[in-house]
């Protein structure tokens, strides 16, 4: 008999088990099918680019990727001070507010740099194409905010 428990146990176990993993890969599966598409997959795949247009955004893109890296080193470092202060000072303090003030700016440079490039990009291209370049732009800001 107490081989059939054993029996019933592992059944139990695998059972929960696979809907434990159905449950998961059902849960990536629709996250992916309503994730609004990145700046990169609108801009790559969906606007057509003529070969001019595409070596000048490889151009944009390869003049604020170095920006970008400096600007979110910024907003780490600014966390990790945010961090260390709450830890420091287990509450409220100036120290905390300050380090809260730093991640903002960092936060807030990083964004205005982002949007500026983001304008860049939009500047090269046609009507048409700055027309599904902007639907691109305000779902994905709009999704971020989900």
């Amino acid at each position: 008999m107490s081989g059939g428990w054993k029996s019933i146990a592992l059944t139990a176990v695998l059972a929960a088990l696979a809907s434990g993993v159905g449950a998961w890969a059902g849960a990536e599966w629709m996250m992916k099918r309503h994730q609004t598409p990145s700046l990169h997959d609108i801009v790559h795949r969906r606007l057509d680019l003529t070969a001019e247009q595409d070596a000048r955004l490889d151009e944009i893109e390869a003049r604020f990727a170095p920006q970008r890296a400096s600007l979110e080193a910024d907003v780490r470092a600014a966390n990790r001070e945010l961090a260390a202060a709450i830890a420091a000072n287990q509450g409220d303090s100036p120290q905390v507010q300050a380090a809260v003030d730093h991640f903002h700016d960092a936060m807030g440079a990083l964004q205005k740099a982002t949007i500026a490039h983001v304008f860049e990009m939009r500047s090269i291209l046609t009507p048409e194409q700055a027309q599904t370049f902007d639907k691109g732009v305000a779902g994905a800001l709009v999704q971020e905010t989900r």
